[in-house]
């Protein structure tokens, strides 16, 4: 199952998916002999399914960086490609909360429907990456009984992140999946929120570009990192 999509608006995010030209795919997939024997790897693109973007290594200075990860059954193996601009024919964010929803086991959807009413109560958007996320847009079984729930949570200055967060971890304690996530400002500068949760007075921000110790306060305030 594919997912419609809109190109995104300005540069490539951490978890946005990436969608590629079918013979740009067979044409990577024909320097990775390894690879394409696999039929599952091999229709990937033709099915309709995206990439994900990565972060570039410090050898790939050219190119667009992206990922495959592959369900349980396959290995959960994480692949990766460099692919060409020329290649993408679209950029866009992760599935929503709301759509993630209607593909979550049972047991979760009373968890998911309280996160989309506290996203909502804060005006943020939601959306969902990990094993979730590819189940809907492939419709393959990415979820095991240990699964996380892995969230992205786009905030802004008005956003009143310590309430955010303790409705998280009220919601939390009684789902039967545990919630990971970000909580991603309009740059896409992100904060696992477990770490804002617990008053840190530091964070680990993480971008597209790199990973660095960032104020709290500085974080939330927008401050670049350097």
């Amino acid at each position: 199952m594919s997912l419609p999509c809109k190109p995104a608006e300005g540069p490539m995010r951490r978890h946005d998916l990436i969608f590629v030209r079918p013979e740009s795919w067979c044409a990577a997939l024909a320097m990775r002999s390894d690879l394409a024997a696999d039929p599952l790897i091999a229709r990937w693109v033709e099915n309709g399914w995206p990439l994900i973007g990565r972060r570039a290594t410090p050898c790939e200075q050219h190119g667009v960086a992206a990922a495959l990860p592959l369900p349980p059954f396959a290995g959960k193996r994480r692949l990766s490609f460099l692919m060409r601009a020329e290649d993408v024919l679209s950029i866009a964010p992760p599935p929503s909360l709301g759509a993630a929803a209607r593909m979550a086991p049972p047991t979760w959807r009373p968890t998911l429907e309280r996160l989309d009413e506290l996203a909502s109560r804060h005006s943020v958007e939601a959306r969902v990456f990990g094993g979730l996320a590819w189940r809907v847009l492939t419709g393959l079984d990415y979820l095991t009984d240990r699964s996380d729930l892995d969230l992205l949570l786009r905030i802004d200055r008005d956003t009143d992140v310590a309430a955010l967060v303790t409705g998280m971890a009220e919601i939390e304690a009684p789902a039967p999946m545990r919630l990971d996530g970000e909580l991603v400002r309009d740059d896409g500068a992100a904060v696992n929120w477990r770490e804002l949760h617990a008053g840190a007075d530091q964070v680990l921000v993480k971008t597209i570009g790199g990973v660095a110790l960032l104020d709290t306060n500085l974080f939330l305030a927008g401050e670049m990192l350097s």
